[in-house]
């Protein structure tokens, strides 16, 4: 069975203590809860959640849908993007089978990356060990004023932006996420091809802007 990983980035730094930090705990629930619902994500799709604050965690490895519990996500702290990036990698490293001689492995990940700031730390060096491996579709999104578009650029080409970090906003983009999985799941079981591009990922809602 070859999985589809997905892996979200999620900032959880100070900044967005109360309202924001709360809709991304209800945006997981409601994304693990749509995808259950999607027999292709059911199949295909493992989720895995990086946090970072003043460092990174992995507060939840690579599980299937049926298997995933909420991990408890709260705020505080700096916003350490690069040491999220290099343990994204490490642990892709570990959980992620590879393609071999004799099998099949994973299809490349799926990467959804959210922030309301600026990196604390050294983004180049987690960037560069982030780079050294092969993603599938890597979306990131800034969150509300505080986020830089251009720091996100260096990351990917798909960028998108919230103009506030509040619930419903929030919300929007945790549906669109789960809609993007599930189309990825589907495209992957249906075509054995994967999603590479913003255009062939379901169209966002209006709350979420596509940064060109």
């Amino acid at each position: 069975m070859r999985r589809l990983p997905v892996y979200l980035l999620l900032d959880c730094s100070g900044s967005m203590y109360g309202e924001p930090i709360e809709a991304v705990k209800n945006g997981v629930q409601v994304l693990v809860s749509t995808l259950r619902q999607d027999p292709y994500a059911l199949e295909t799709a493992y989720l895995s959640i990086i946090t970072f604050d003043s460092s990174a965690q992995q507060v939840s490895p690579l599980t299937e849908l049926s298997a995933f519990q909420q991990p408890n996500i709260q705020a505080s702290g700096c916003t350490a993007l690069g040491e999220a990036l290099a343990l994204l990698a490490q642990k892709a490293d570990q959980e992620v089978t590879k393609t071999t001689a004799e099998q099949k492995g994973d299809w490349k990940p799926l990467v959804f990356i959210m922030t309301d700031g600026e990196p604390t730390d050294d983004l180049n060096k987690g960037l560069a060990e982030f780079k050294k491996r092969k993603w599938g579709m890597v979306v990131a999104c800034a969150a509300g004023a505080g986020a830089n578009t251009d720091t996100l650029k260096k990351i990917t080409e798909c960028v998108v932006s919230l103009d506030t970090a509040d619930s419903a906003t929030i919300k929007a983009f945790f549906k669109w996420v789960s809609a993007s999985v599930s189309s990825g799941s589907m495209k992957v079981e249906e075509t054995g091809a994967e999603a590479t591009t913003l255009s062939e990922l379901p169209p966002p809602p209006p709350e979420v802007n596509i940064v060109v």
